[in-house]
């Protein structure tokens, strides 16, 4: 599993022209993307990763603030672009694999107490945020 993780101070996702998710106030903006050999044990990971990574200003993490996350499915972060011009997708799980696998992240996250919001899965979104820091990390669970 991979994830990018964005410490932002607002964040929301447009679907067809509706807000569907939005954070406001200090929180994380987390791009999930999932592969062929993830499982539910990942997911947990991620979600405990997630909730008490310290990168909120001074050193807090979400669970440490009750800070919100918004939670949007990506599977081009699986993209690999190294030969020719034209990314492949091969490494990205297909959605009938990851969907669920984006979900468990959100009910391991909700499970330990955080405020959760999402994209929809497999839809065109416009996902808007305000950058605080900028702080950016890419996480390999």
């Amino acid at each position: 599993m991979r994830a990018v993780v964005q410490r932002v101070s607002s964040a929301s996702v447009e679907v067809e022209g509706q807000i569907v998710g939005a954070i406001d106030g200090p929180g994380l903006l987390v791009l999930v993307g999932v592969t062929h050999a993830d499982t539910r044990a990942e997911a947990r990971k991620l979600a405990a990763k997630l909730w008490g990574l310290r990168i909120l200003d001074g050193e807090k993490s979400c669970s440490d603030i009750s800070a919100p996350l918004l939670v949007i499915s990506q599977f081009t972060l699986y993209g690999d672009a190294r030969k020719g011009r034209r990314p492949t997708w091969q490494a990205a799980a297909p959605g009938p694999v990851a969907e669920p696998l984006v979900d468990a992240v959100v009910e391991e996250l909700r499970a330990l107490g955080a405020q959760v919001e999402t994209g929809v899965f497999g839809a065109d979104m416009k996902v808007s945020l305000l950058n605080d820091g900028p702080i950016t990390l890419v996480l390999d669970i």
